[in-house]
């Protein structure tokens, strides 16, 4: 139970740290289930970037003395199974992609608010570097994200429809 401000953040740390390990299990699973080479690579990237984001929420618990490890997160637990059901469900294209595209926003979404929280959190207790390490994780979940809705419009959303990406539409439209 959350008695003062400090307990509420080691709950938050060890929240949000339950969440991207959770995360780090599953990206490998949703890049496989991808056939856009772009979105693969989007989710193998954001793989390497949650390496680190797992380490900066270790020195940000190992400088305040908090243990990172606690209850699970239940919110990305239901976010990652939603995933898993979209592999299940959906047969490997373009609407898969899609779909892949719409539960990582809901992942990233979610972290943005983490993220948001901790830095906010941090500021105001007065540990400005701890702070400054979270709003460089947000940074990160919204350039993710960013990212992904790149890939959706330019790529999976015009192939889900069944018309060529928006590349491949202008680099014809020249040929013409």
């Amino acid at each position: 139970m959350a008695d003062s401000i400090r307990d509420l953040l080691e709950m938050s740390l060890q929240d949000t740290y339950s969440a991207e390990t959770q995360i780090l299990d599953a990206l490998p699973k949703m890049q496989e289930a991808a056939s856009s080479p772009k979105l693969k690579q989007a989710f193998q990237e954001h793989l390497e970037v949650t390496q680190r984001q797992v380490e900066r929420l270790d020195q940000v618990c190992q400088q305040l003395g908090i243990e990172p490890e606690g209850d699970t997160c239940e919110a990305m637990e239901g976010l990652v199974e939603e995933g898993e059901e979209i592999i299940e469900e959906l047969e490997e294209g373009p609407v898969r992609d899609a779909a892949l595209i719409g539960a990582a926003q809901k992942v990233e979404h979610y972290e943005m608010a983490a993220y948001g929280t901790l830095t906010a959190m941090l500021k105001a207790m007065g540990e400005s570097r701890c702070a400054d390490l979270m709003a460089q994780t947000l940074k990160e979940e919204k350039d993710t994200d960013e990212t992904l809705s790149e890939i959706a419009e330019s790529e999976v959303n015009p192939m889900a429809l069944g018309e060529a990406p928006a590349n491949e539409q202008s680099a014809s439209r020249g040929a013409a």
